[in-house]
This record gives structure tokens, sequence and C-alpha cells, in this order.
């Protein structure tokens, strides 16, 4: 990693001490370079200012299972561990000491421990910088022991005194507490094909963590804030680097970036002023490698050419080109042909190993090479002594008080016999009541029991569902009919008497049909008539026209009468349900009416049961790790139907889905559309087809619904800080 700290205005002086030796000379030239790579712009202090620590003396030591330790003695106790960054290629690891001086009398120092080949004290002005050259990037953690900060190197055990490999602190939060923004987030592309992640800032005071989690890299912003915005995923394939996709997003108050690369890669990150750049370079393929293996060979190249030689002579040789020290079990016997022409001497020694069926062991230093065989028995020898060990060792009771998790669902997971976390002599109990854990096993078995409470025991994310059912309906009836009727009740008057012409609203209404006509009182049934009248609409009566032509002796009757109804309807009903649940809770809301209903039991009886007819959300979310939301969801949205003799029944609208939503996000995971077109024609035949006066022998029934059922969902994460208010 690379980090650009601010130049200050004065002239820079860089002061080196004696140097001898072609070793030392090289090993000068490599941390000028990492300097150089690193694009540190060191400052000057003013005239007359001097550093108020120094640093005394700098040691490295193998520590129990691989690890390097490396003691930084200073004359005053140091305020914190110093900031640290990493190059990958070549492999440095660089502290840097604000208002401190070199007080060692040298600036190069060869150590040659695990992985540590050597280390270079550099001072300017009042700062210092120590760097350390590595075979390889592994994970460090610095802290601080009175006035000497230790330094430990991952070797082939871990870290030493089982501390965990910590998140790489890039830069330290030195706001004092407030709270900082993220401006934009950015992508480009560099000539030499890498992909720069450009993250502007809105001070360069932010605390920023970088690690690399799996095959991927995450960033994370200490107490800050990011706009809505930018809380996004970027598809950056079409760029032709190895970033594929960048994943922002806001947890609390720490913003967290996550790069997903593909392929082979390097990274490096630096500030300048507001600005964080994280560069991802594609790594080409190295044509030494054989076979296309996983593994990387840094070591300084050699050239081999030897017929029918021992495989100690080998070794021999490697051990003098490389200065290691390499002991040779007495069973490693047989001669070997080679010829090697410019080739790393890890792939070297690779490529002897393979040939003969041998392994090694590291240790610092100190090379041990045997027969697969023969290591694998001490390995297995050695886990059986551990194992031993462990058994004897003395058991202590530990108390650990849950806040969000349950402690008996805990329980169950640390005393599983499938999958059993503590030890043959752990175990674990609770108190319900103060939802206290006390587990009772080894100090080591303690200390993983501590970091494994501090990863569950945290806050569960909650998520807000909001569902929307919209019913849309647009309805279109109309209806046409007439009434015609004769009546001829002469008796012995004449033809030509005159006639009479009476309008009214209907045939009733005229007094056709009442006694004020005539008596004894003519019906319908007495005329020949046609009898086709419009149909009511939801229980409105359609509108008539009527004619009644009669005599003046009343004995003659023509009626006529003609009836319209038309109805237009248009609605909509949105029901809107909403739940807030944890992450992967199911939660269920309804609205609604229970109807009871008679039910026949097993003997005979009768019983009361009920039926739901209710609007309900029944949802199962999960947050995925790039914030989107997967929702297991069953909507339903029933209602009272038509009474049957049974009782009445229910409409149904229902939908089960699963689906995945992003962060805010709406999606319609449903909906029914349904058209209802009818005609309908009575009419008397031949005289219903008859043109102009055809609508008096017939009844014409028009009918044009439309409904439409969506459903919509929106789910939204709530901000840690905000849920817990």
């Amino acid at each position: 990693m690379k980090r650009t700290i601010p130049q200050r205005e004065a002239t820079r002086t860089l002061s080196v001490g004696p140097v001898r030796g072609w070793n030392a000379a090289r090993v000068m030239l490599s941390a000028l370079l990492a300097l150089a790579i690193a694009g540190t712009a060191l400052a000057q202090v003013a005239p007359g200012e001097q550093a108020s620590n120094a640093i005394q003396s700098v040691t490295a030591a193998v520590a129990q299972g691989g690890n390097v330790l490396v003691r930084i003695t200073l004359k005053e106790p140091p305020r914190a561990a110093p900031n640290g960054f990493q190059i990958t290629n070549p492999s440095r690891l660089s502290f840097d000491f604000p208002n401190t001086a070199n007080a060692t009398g040298r600036n190069a120092q060869d150590v040659s421990q695990g992985d540590l080949r050597s280390l270079n004290l550099v001072q300017v002005g009042d700062r210092t910088r120590l760097v350390l050259n590595m075979t390889r990037t592994v994970p460090y953690e610095a802290r601080v022991e009175g006035n000497t900060i230790v330094v430990a190197l991952q070797g082939a055990g871990g870290i030493a005194a089982g501390v965990a490999p910590a998140p790489t602190r890039f830069a330290e939060d030195t706001s004092g507490g407030r709270q900082h923004r993220i401006l934009n987030i950015d992508f480009r592309r560099t000539s030499e094909g890498a992909g720069n992640v450009v993250i502007d800032l809105a001070d360069n005071n932010t605390g920023i963590d970088v690690r690399q989690q799996g095959r991927n890299i995450v960033v994370e912003f200490q107490r800050t804030q990011m706009p809505q915005h930018l809380q996004r995923r970027l598809d950056v394939t079409d760029f032709s680097t190895p970033v594929q996709f960048i994943n922002a997003q806001q947890s609390g108050d720490t913003v967290r970036l996550e790069i997903q690369p593909r392929g082979q890669w390097e990274q490096s990150a630096y500030q300048a002023d507001n600005r964080f750049i994280l560069e991802v370079k594609p790594v080409v393929e190295d044509p030494t490698r054989l076979g296309g293996g996983q593994r990387r060979y840094t070591g300084d190249k050699l050239s081999l050419n030897f017929q029918n030689v021992e495989v100690r002579a080998v070794l021999q040789v490697l051990a003098d080109f490389t200065g290691l020290n390499i002991i040779t079990s007495d069973t490693v016997s047989g001669n070997l042909t080679l010829r090697l022409k410019d080739v790393p001497w890890d792939q070297a020694m690779d490529i002897i190993l393979q040939a003969k069926g041998l392994d090694m062991r590291k240790t610092g230093n100190v090379m041990w090479i045997a027969p697969r065989d023969e290591l694998a028995t001490r390995d297995k020898l050695e886990a059986e002594s551990r194992q031993q060990l462990a058994d004897l060792e003395q058991v202590r009771t530990e108390t650990f008080q849950l806040n969000y998790a349950r402690a008996d669902a805990f329980q169950k997971i640390l005393t599983d016999p499938q999958q059993r976390v503590l030890s043959r002599r752990g175990s674990a109990v609770i108190d319900p009541r103060t939802n206290t854990l006390f587990i009772q096993d080894t100090p080591s078995k303690l200390d993983e029991m501590r970091r494994l409470v501090r990863q569950i025991d945290v806050p569960v994310r909650q998520v807000m569902i909001e569902a929307r059912v919209v019913e849309a309906a647009d309805t279109f009836s109309r209806n046409l009919g007439a009434r015609l009727g004769v009546m001829d009740r002469r008796v012995g008057d004449s033809l030509a008497n005159s006639t009479r012409l009476t309008l009214g609203g209907n045939l009733e209404s005229t007094g056709f049909l009442t006694s004020q006509i005539a008596t004894p009182i003519p019906t319908l049934a007495q005329s020949l008539g046609v009898n086709l009248p419009a149909q009511t609409i939801g229980g409105a009566r359609p509108g008539a026209f009527s004619v009644v032509v009669f005599n003046d002796s009343l004995s003659r009757f023509l009626n006529l009468e003609v009836q319209a109804l038309q109805a237009e309807g248009r609605g909509r009903i949105v029901s809107s349900p909403r739940v807030i649940t944890a992450d992967q809770i199911e939660a269920t809301i309804e609205q609604g009416t229970e109807i009871p209903f008679q039910q026949a039991t097993a003997s005979g009886a009768t019983a009361i049961s009920f039926k739901k007819a209710t609007l309900s959300l029944k949802v199962r979310p999960q947050i995925t790790p790039d914030g989107n939301v997967i929702m297991s969801l069953n909507v339903n949205n029933d209602s009272v139907g038509q009474n049957t003799q049974s009782g009445p029944a229910i409409n149904t609208r229902q939908i089960s889905t699963q689906v995945l939503v992003e962060n805010g996000g709406t999606v319609v995971i449903g909906g029914i559309y349904t058209q209802d077109s009818r005609q309908t024609v009575n009419k008397v035949p031949v005289l219903g087809d008859i043109p102009f006066v055809g609508f008096l022998f017939r009844d014409r029934s028009i009918v044009d619904d439309k409904r439409e059922l969506l459903i919509f969902v929106t789910p939204r994460v709530l901000n840690d800080r905000l849920s817990l208010r």
C-alpha cells in the first residue's frame, strides 16, 4: 500500500549514514526505491526544531510457531503504535515515527529471520521511517510494551500470542470523533490496464481500514456518512481491468466498499489530501512457473547444470547461494541430473524436492529437509503431543454477558454433538434471567470463545417491507328495450271514430294499465304486443318513454314504450400493509373479517367454524452481503363474496413468491388483468331485423368491464443507528 503525506513548504534534505559493501548498498537502494514507490514526501521541520524521541535499537528474533518479533526500543514510551503500510511487489512493510530520530548509528541491518530479510532506517528531518524488507506479504500486528514497540509478523504458526491478523490500518482518525463524509466515488482505467477506485473525501482526517477478504478487497471508512445515491453497485467490467464490481453501502457509522476483482492481481493504496485511491494492477503470468500453479516464485535466479550428482550436494549449493541454514535428514539419499537456467532458487528447490519425494519445514532461517512420510510422521507426533498437553491443561470458567443474542441459542451452537466447538472437557451453562453464558474450558479455547462472542453478539439488521395492492376497475353497461301492444275492444263502434294521442313517462303513468282508461282494467296480457323491456343495472331501473294512441270510445288502443339505461363506473382500491422485522425472521400483518359458518363434527353435531377474509402480508427477508434483500412473500387480499346455501363465498386474491430486490427499490411481483365484454340481444324473429323499426321488437344489453390487480413491494434496510433510537 502507498500513502501520501502532504508536503510542507520547507526544503527537504536527505541524510544517509555511511554504507559499506555491495550488499549493504543494495539494501539501501531498495529502501530508497520503496520510498519512491510509496510516493511519500517527508517534510523537514523548521531550523532549530529537534525530535522529542529517538530509536535506540531494533532487534529481530524468531518466536515459537515461526513468528518473527521485531522489537523497536525508543528513548521515551510512544503514545500509540505507529502507522504502517505495505507494498506487495516488492514486499515491504514500513512504519513512520514522527518527532523521532535515528539513534542506532546505522541505516541498514541484515536480519534473515523467517520472512524478514533486512531492515532499513531512514531519517528525514524529525521523522524516521523503518522499512522491513520481506520475502512475501504477511499479516502483522503492532503493539506497545512500555518504551518498546513489538511488531509480530505471522509465520507458519500464525500471529504470536494468539493475536488474530487485523485489517491494515491505512490511516488513523485524527478528527477527535467528529463525523466525516464521502463526496463521490469514481472509477478510472490507467494506460497499463490497472483499475483505480477514486474516493473523494470531505477532509483528510478520515480513518481508513484496508484488508483482503477472500478474493475481494474491503475498504472501510470509520465514522463516515455517504449520500444515498452513492450506495449502489457499480459494474465496471467494460473497462477491461481486474476490477469487476464495486459495492458501496452504509453500515451504521461506517462506509464499506467491497471491490471484486478477477484473475491475478495486486493492490496498492495511497491518499493525496482529500482523495483516496485504491489501485488494482493485473499480474502478468511468470513464464518461469511450471504447471501453471498458484505459487509465485520471488527468489533470486540461478543456473544449475549437474550430471548424476548427489541430492545432498545440490542442496548444499542452494544453501550457499541463499545463505539459509539447511539441515538434511539421514534418510535423504540418491542422485539426480538437472539443467536449470535462470530459474528462481525457490522454484529450483521445489523441483528438486518433488523429483525425490522430499518436503521441508522452515523455522526462521533454518530449513529442515526430509522425506514426506518422515515429516508427516513427525507432524502427527507433534499434533498428538499438543493434544495431550491440551488434555492436561487446567480449565477455567469465564462469564459472557450477551446483549443481542439469546444465551440458550448460543449454548446449542457450542454444545452441538455433531459439530462441537468446545473441547472435550469444555462445558457451557446459561442463566436465562440475565441472558448470561458461563463457559468452562482451557485458556486457549476461552480466547476463541471470546472472539466468537464478539462476532455473533451483534445487533440484527432490520428491514421494513411495504406492499401495495392496487385494484382498478372500469365498467360500462347499456340496456335498451321496448314494449309494444295493440288492443281492440269494439262493440258496434264505428271505425271512423277519431283517435287521441297520449304521451307519458311509461305505460303505468298514462293510465293504460289502470282503471282510469276503461272498465274492466285492460292488461298487456289482453293485447297483442311485444314485451322486451330493458333490464335493471345494479338495482337501478331503466328510464322509459311511452306513447298511447286510442279512439273516443276507448275501444282500440295502440301502446308503445321504449326503455333505456346506461351505467359507467371507474374505481381504484389501494391497500398498503407494511411491517418491520429482523433479518431472516418471518413477520405477518393482517386486517379483515372472520366469517362464521356451521360445520358438522364426527359425532353428528354441528360446530361453529370461522373462515378468514383478510388483507394479509407474510414475509421473511434476507439481507445479502451487497445490501440487497431476498424476500419470501405471501400476500392475500380476500373479500366476502356471494351468499350460498352453505354460507358466504370468499373471493380470493393471493400470491406466493420469492424475489430479490435492491435496497429501497420497488418491484411488481404480480398482476391479474381481466376484461369482460358481452353483448346480448333478445328479439322477435324477422321483425327484430327490420330497419328503423326493428328496435321495437328487440332488446339489447352491452357489458364491457375491465379489472386489474397489481401488487408492488418495496423493502428498505433500516439504518442501524436509527433503528436503535
